[in-house]
Formats: C-alpha cells, structure tokens, sequence
C-alpha cells in the first residue's frame, strides 16, 4: 500500500534510507510507523495493537514500558549525562557495569571493553585478536574463521565474519583474512544414515582440514553464536561443540563467543555458552544487556589476552581503539538496571520455564503440510517451510512463501521474522504462558492462510 500524502508514512520514505530495507519496495509500501508500546505488544499509528514476537530485533527483553529503565536513564542524565573512557578517564556506571559482566561471565574473564552495538563489539574482537598476536610476535597469525549462515555484524570487520550472501553482496565483502566453514545444521546438511554425533564429527573434521590448508600459525580465532540467530536460528547438534573446541585446542585457535542474541537468559541460561558447553577466550554482548532501550556493548577478554594487549599498549604507547560513547555512563547505568532486574525477577529461570511452553506449542505444528522443522531452545525457535516436507525440498524462490506468512501474521497483530522461509520466534523474556498461546495462536491462522495462497498459486 502506498503512503498517503503527507502522512509520517511519506516522510519516511521521502526522507529515510532503512536497513534492511528494499529502499525501491519501500518507496511503493512505506513503513509500519511503531508509536508505544505496552509490554510484549507495540502500537502502530492506527492505534492496532502487535504481539512483538521477536523482541524487536532478538533483543527487547524486558518489553516496552519497563519504567525502571526509564527512570534509570533519568536519574543518570541529571548526574552526569556524558563522559568518555579515554586517557585513564572512567565514570561510575561503566566500573560498576564492567564489575557486574566479570562476575556473570560463564568463564572466568580479565577485562571489559565496551562499544555500541553488537557489529561494532565483534569489529573490536577483530582488533583486540590482531594486536594481541602482534604483541605475541605472531604477525601470521591473523585469519578468522567464522561460519556459513552465522551473522556477527555488517561493519566491514563483522560483516565479512558474517556467512550470509546478503551481507557480501555489492559490499566487496569479505576482506582478506576471512573464511567460513560449514554451517552445523543437521537437519539440512546432514547425509542419509548419518547421526548428529557422526554430523557433529564431520563438522570438525571440516573446521580442522580448513585449518591445516591455510596453515594453523595463520589461524587467530574461530567466532560463533551458541545458537545461530539471523541464519535461521540453527541449534547446534549433539557433540558439536566439544568437538569444535578440542580443534581449536590442538591448533591453539581463540574460541569468540558472540553472545549478542544468547547472551543474558535467551536460551535459559545466562549465556548460551553455558547451555552448549562452550568454553570461550573473548566474548561479545549487546542486545539485552540493556534491553535495547539505549545502545551498548560490551566485548569481555581473558586474562591471557589482556596481558598480550596490555604489554602491547605500552609498546605503542597506547592501545589506539575506542568510541566516544564507549561505556556512555547512562547506557552503562540502563545496563546495570536490567541486569539488576533480571536477577530480582529470577528471569533467565522463567525464560527456561516458559519456553519449554513455547517449544512444546510449536511442536505441535510439525505435522502442517508446510512444516519441515522445528528447532529451538529457551525462547528462541524457528519453523521452516518447505514445499516437499519428506525430501525436504525447498519453495523457489526462497523467501516468496516466508514473506507471504510473515504479511498474515502481521495482518493477525503478530510481528514475526522470515529469514529466506525460516520463520523466527524471539519473544521478550517477560512473556507469559498465555501470551505465548496468544502468539501461536495468531501464527496459526497466519499459517492456515499461507497454505491455502500456497495452493491457490499451485506451489504445494
């Protein structure tokens, strides 16, 4: 539907260039214009009401009126609304931010550096593991494996971490330094007659051939979220990740954890690398570390590294990298205030609760003629179309029937994410039982209706 004149609709496409966005569709549709919201829903500026069903973008975890964020915000502003980290410069809330992540951390970590977003913590990994080789005498030692399908960001830096052609295309990405191996979904890419356990051995067997070909003393680091997120919320197959880790080990391989979605009870559990097992030497959050209400993040490093970079400052003089709103005190203080909540409210524990609900109401579907799979843990899942579910054949194009779903969710008050046809479940934390009914609910006609078009189009 075309924007009406003069409405905020035409403003927006008269004045605004959106990501993700095709800017040339956008000019014809125009933007869903968000006013407020209330909880888990968001209002348009027709006044209809929306279940937010993917935390805004995986990451609005205490929902939409948290006045304690607020007044957080508020109260920090008043005291002291801006300073930088720079030349041993440091402000209360970023101290006591970076005290509170240590103490959570699911490893033991040395020190934090804080950033804005989650692209712009991974660009910083990319650094902090090229200068702390540097300082190692290891100039070599520079490649960074990620995966296919994995998404870590779109600065140059992440998005060439980044595994999906979106990110690459007419980018000129990726840069030199970058590879990407195979991406662990079982149920996709695993062979006839082969078990997860044999998957999850190919898999490494992969990563370790990659290693050997470019030479294991050109290698810095393998990054990876414990759960794939905008790749189509991929969960990782039994004995993925001790399998992973021993490579990384014998070839002295830094383990990134990107726990931008996972991070802070998404997957049950304060990281996701608690819930996998994973044992990392950096880790990055964003997201819900402040429940997306002010843009923050945060990159945790070892002891081993920071004595690397430390030793490597004082060569140089200084360490050369930072923001001017690195650990901005009044995203630092809106950051130890949800903290502070999810641990009042016990919420990583409801968040284990409640998805055990909403796994269980999604495996209802997998009988649904367009249903190939259901994958997901905590409060994170997906379910993927496809148009053959016993071969497992893919509609083509991809994305068509993804796209048509998520518009009749949408016309049902539900805000999902097709990512190509995986459609993706994120809901806020504090989501009840009966929300997530409400929820499925309104994915289900959405779902009765795609299949009806599906056949009315003769694509089943």
């Amino acid at each position: 539907m075309s924007a009406k004149p003069n409405s905020i609709a035409s403003r927006d496409v008269a004045y605004c260039l959106h990501p993700y966005t095709n800017a040339r569709a956008h000019e014809e549709k125009g933007p869903m214009v968000i006013t407020h919201g209330k909880g888990i829903e968001v209002f348009d500026d027709q006044g209809k009401a929306y279940i937010e069903g993917m935390a805004g973008l995986w990451s609005t975890s205490l929902g939409f009126s948290e006045e304690r964020l607020v007044e957080a915000a508020n109260k920090q502003m008043k005291e002291l609304p801006f300073y930088h980290n720079f030349s041993h410069k440091a402000s209360l809330p970023a101290i006591e931010l970076s005290e509170k992540l240590l103490a959570m951390a699911p490893v033991p970590m040395s020190k934090v550096f804080f950033a804005n977003s989650g692209s712009e913590a991974n660009d910083t990994v990319v650094k902090l593991v090229w200068y702390y080789n540097n300082a190692l005498g290891r100039p070599n030692k520079k490649k960074i494996i990620s995966r296919i399908k994995g998404y870590h960001g779109v600065t140059v830096a992440s998005a060439s971490m980044t595994g999906l052609p979106t990110n690459h295309n007419d980018f000129d990405l990726p840069i030199a330094n970058f590879l990407h191996t195979s991406c662990p979904h079982y149920w996709r890419f695993g062979k006839d007659g082969e078990s997860e356990d044999d998957f999850s051995t190919r898999m490494a067997d992969d990563l370790e051939e990659m290693i050997l070909a470019e030479g294991p003393d050109t290698i810095a680091a393998f990054i990876a979220e414990p759960v794939m997120g905008a790749g189509g919320v991929i969960i990782p197959p039994a004995t993925y990740w001790d399998k992973i880790q021993a490579v990384l080990k014998k070839y002295d391989v830094l383990l990134v954890a990107d726990e931008v979605i996972c991070g802070f009870g998404r997957t049950g559990n304060a990281f996701g690398s608690q819930t996998f097992g994973m044992k990392p030497d950096i880790i990055s959050v964003a997201k819900a570390l402040s429940s997306s209400y002010l843009p923050i993040s945060a990159v945790m490093i070892s002891d081993q590294l920071y004595q690397g970079i430390a030793d490597s400052s004082a060569k140089n003089g200084v360490l050369g990298h930072g923001y001017t709103y690195s650990g901005n005190p009044v995203c630092a203080a809106v950051a130890l205030e949800t903290l502070k909540i999810y641990e009042e409210r016990d919420l990583f524990a409801h968040a284990a609760n409640v998805g055990e609900h909403l796994q269980a109401g999604l495996a209802k579907f997998k009988d649904h003629p367009l249903v190939g799979e259901i994958r997901g843990v905590g409060l994170i899942a997906a379910v993927e179309l496809v148009q053959n579910k016993e071969n497992k054949v893919s509609f083509d194009p991809i994305g068509k029937v993804g796209t048509y779903l998520n518009e009749r969710a949408t016309e049902e008050g539900l805000i999902i994410r097709n990512m190509g046809d995986a459609i993706a479940f994120c809901p806020p934390l504090i989501i009840t039982r009966d929300e997530i009914d409400q929820m499925l609910a309104r994915f289900n006609v959405a779902l009765d209706k795609t299949l009806q078009w599906v056949k009315t189009e003769g694509l089943l």
